[in-house]
This record gives structure tokens, C-alpha cells and sequence, in this order.
């Protein structure tokens, strides 16, 4: 039998109605605040994270094939490459790996209802495919034409700007270099994309890569890159390596996403000092708590510390009695905290209730990402820091003197 454990529980469960019950509840409620608080900043931030870096892979994929130093801006003026289809075949094959697809882009000039737009197409094929992260209106293009799609898609930030919608027709201007009259094709808006990220909405449109093809004048075939996609991004660079090392001949280089947007994904690491920060001071806050919780427990709990002593129990012993109490009140405060966390990402998940500026945040609604071993490593870690907090209180045990509160009923 454990006596120190059975004294404190059977102690914790009779104080009703006094002070101490009121120590004890102040404690359990800000202990189990403290770890909600941690464990929705820890949901909000990787929610956050993961939600934009899906926006940005689900239309950028996450790592690119082409020659070095090739700016999609002057696309027109670089050579092309040739269709490999066992190379293609050899990455497809790479564990992770779920789709490899060539593409174009070219800079170009998009006019209607007296406005223009400057945009970069990016010629896609009919089997490319973009994840979750990208919301459509309208239709998808329609590659059944022999020669190429007339029909393009374009953002809703551009189509905000030239007050466009989809089914409108539009005028397509590309600047040749060298040459004083662009080239002029007249298309359809087959529909309206949304990613939410300033940086992918004003500059991009989607359209058949044969339209780029001919406006190129290249050959069938010929294309500026490849797009990978990966089922998980924590693989980025080990599969970005292995393509260049096994799969790729000078002048062909691979990039992650995050070299190219190198300034993205260092805004997103700023986003874990945020939630360290905040964990730092609901740790401390729940520590500080606990920890003058268990003072006010020992002076009111003198006579029994007492009448221990007077009984022969050595101060180790009755030390675990406090440290079980602390032990108890934590442990109540860490599960109330993990209900309250759940349970409010569970109602936000379902309903989306709290709000967003997209304009600012690049998200609509807080996103909520359960991850079980941050629960798992917030609930032991907020556990171990209380008991190593409360050794220094229990000091005070060795104060108590039986015959001095025992001569008092």
C-alpha cells in the first residue's frame, strides 16, 4: 500500500466548502487553462503552417526540374527542353513521389474591357492534377481541341482587377523579343482559381501547355520543366538530392520550394518563437500556480503534518504526501486542459466559427492541426516541471514542529 499517496488522495477528496477547496479548484482551473492554451497554440501555429505551405505546394508542387537559372519571366528566351520519359518513369518510381508533370511558362499580357494585365501562363498537360490547397469556380479546361485548348484560368485576383468572369472572352498579348508587334491569341475564361497567397493569385495563369508550345514555336514535346509532387514535404530535399545525383546531366538542376520561396518558409519559422514564447509562459504561470497552491496546502495542512511526525512517518514520506497532492491537482488540471483544447478545435473544424482576414493571413479561418505527440509531450513535460517545482515548497515541511501544532485543537 502506498500511504502517502492513499493520505493524499482521501485528504484531497474531503476538502469541501473550506479555503483549501478554494486553493484547489483556482489551481486545477489554471492548470488545465495553462494547457489549453499551450496545446491550441501548438494546433493554431501547425495549422497555420500546414495550411499555407499546402496552398503553395498544391499549385507549385514541391520540387522543380529545369535548367539553372531559368527565370520564368524570360521563358521565350531560353532553350527548351526535351520530354524524358525515362527519366520521368525513374522519379515517378522514387518512394513519395506522387506525380511528376512538365510545364511552360511565359510572361504574357492579359486585355479586356479596356484593361490590361500583366500574368505568367503556366502551360500545364490534361493529367496534371492540383491538390486540396486551391479552390476553383467554373470549369476546367478543355484539352479535347487537336491543336491546342483556347480556353485558359486565371485568378481570382486577376479576374477581380480586369472584372472578369468565367465564360468572358479575353485577348492574350506576348512580347517577342526583337520584334515591334506582339502576338495576339483570343481565349476563354474556362474558370476562376483561388489560393489565397498574394505572391501566386497576381502573377499566375493556368493554360494548355500546347497554347505555349505554339506560341514558342517549339517543337511537340518541348517544355521548360517538370513539377514534382510529394505525399509528404518532409522529404522535400533528400528526394530534390537523389533526383540530382542519380536522375539529372548538367544543365538541369532540381530546387525545393523552399529555396525558391525562401522567404515564405522563413515567415512560417518565425511562427514557432510565437508558440514558444506563448508555451514558455503558460509553463511558467502553471508552475507559479501549482506551486503556491501547495503552500497555502502545508500551512493548512500543519496539524496533520503534525500529527504524522508525532506517529513516526519520516519526511520523505510526508513529503510524497504533497507531492501527490501537487501530483493530483495537476494531473486533474492537465486533463480538464485536454478536453477543452480538443474540444474547441473540434467545434472550430466543424463549423470554422473564428474568422480570418484572408488579405492578412493569407487563410480564411483558423486552421486547427492535431498533432497527438505535442499533447503527448506538453501533458509529461507540464507534469514534470510541477513536480520539480514542488520540491521547493515541501521544504517548508521540515519547519513544522509537533509540539507546536498539536498544542491547538
Amino acid at each position: 500500500m502506498n500511504l502517502p499517496f492513499l493520505i493524499a488522495r482521501r485528504n484531497l477528496l474531503r476538502q469541501k466548502g473550506g479555503f483549501s477547496s478554494f486553493i484547489i479548484r483556482i489551481a486545477i482551473i489554471a492548470t488545465s487553462l495553462s494547457v489549453a492554451v499551450m496545446l491550441i497554440s501548438l494546433a493554431v501555429v501547425g495549422g497555420f503552417k500546414y495550411s499555407i505551405r499546402e496552398k503553395l505546394y498544391s499549385f507549385e508542387g514541391h520540387i522543380h526540374i529545369h535548367e539553372y537559372g531559368n527565370n520564368p519571366s524570360k521563358a521565350s528566351s531560353m532553350p527548351p527542353l526535351e520530354e524524358d520519359g525515362y527519366m520521368e518513369e525513374q522519379v515517378a518510381a522514387i518512394p513519395h513521389v506522387i506525380q511528376i508533370a512538365p510545364y511552360i511558362k511565359r510572361a504574357g499580357i492579359i486585355q479586356c474591357n479596356g484593361k490590361m494585365e500583366g500574368v505568367i501562363l503556366k502551360g500545364i498537360p490534361d493529367s496534371f492534377y492540383f491538390s486540396k490547397g486551391i479552390t476553383f469556380t467554373g470549369k476546367k479546361i478543355d484539352y479535347s481541341d487537336t491543336a491546342y485548348s483556347k480556353e485558359i484560368q486565371i485568378s481570382q485576383t486577376t479576374a477581380d482587377r480586369l472584372e472578369l468572369k468565367a465564360g468572358d472572352d479575353v485577348q492574350l498579348y506576348f512580347l517577342e523579343q526583337g520584334s515591334t508587334f506582339p502576338r495576339i491569341r483570343k481565349v476563354r475564361i474556362a474558370g476562376i482559381y483561388h489560393t489565397g497567397m498574394a505572391e501566386l493569385d497576381k502573377q499566375y495563369g493556368l493554360c494548355d501547355i500546347r497554347l505555349l508550345q505554339h506560341i514558342n514555336s517549339w517543337p511537340e514535346g518541348s517544355i521548360s520543366g517538370y513539377q514534382v509532387s510529394l505525399d509528404d514535404d518532409e522529404y522535400d530535399t533528400a528526394i530534390a538530392n537523389e533526383i540530382l545525383d542519380r536522375h539529372l546531366t548538367s544543365p538541369l538542376y532540381s530546387f525545393t520550394m523552399k529555396e525558391t520561396y525562401s522567404d515564405v518558409f522563413a515567415w512560417l519559422q518565425l511562427m514557432d518563437v510565437n508558440a514558444l514564447v506563448i508555451l514558455t509562459i503558460m509553463a511558467i504561470v502553471a508552475m507559479i500556480n501549482l506551486a503556491v497552491a501547495l503552500i497555502i496546502l502545508i500551512v493548512e495542512q500543519a496539524r496533520m503534518v503534525g500529527i504524522l511526525k508525532a506517529q513516526g512517518m519520516s519526511m520523505g514520506a510526508i513529503r510524497m504526501v504533497f507531492l501527490y497532492y501537487a501530483g493530483l491537482i495537476a494531473g486533474v488540471g492537465i486533463v480538464v486542459g485536454n478536453i477543452v483544447a480538443l474540444g474547441l478545435a473540434w467545434i472550430q473544424i466543424q463549423t470554422g466559427f473564428l474568422k480570418l482576414s484572408e488579405a492578412s493571413y493569407i487563410i480564411s479561418k483558423v486552421e486547427f492541426r492535431i498533432v497527438w505527440w505535442h499533447f503527448v509531450a506538453v501533458d509529461v513535460a507540464t507534469l514534470l516541471l510541477c513536480f520539480v517545482c514542488m520540491l521547493l515548497p515541501t521544504l517548508y515541511l521540515r519547519r513544522v514542529q509537533p509540539a507546536r501544532v498539536l498544542q491547538f485543537k
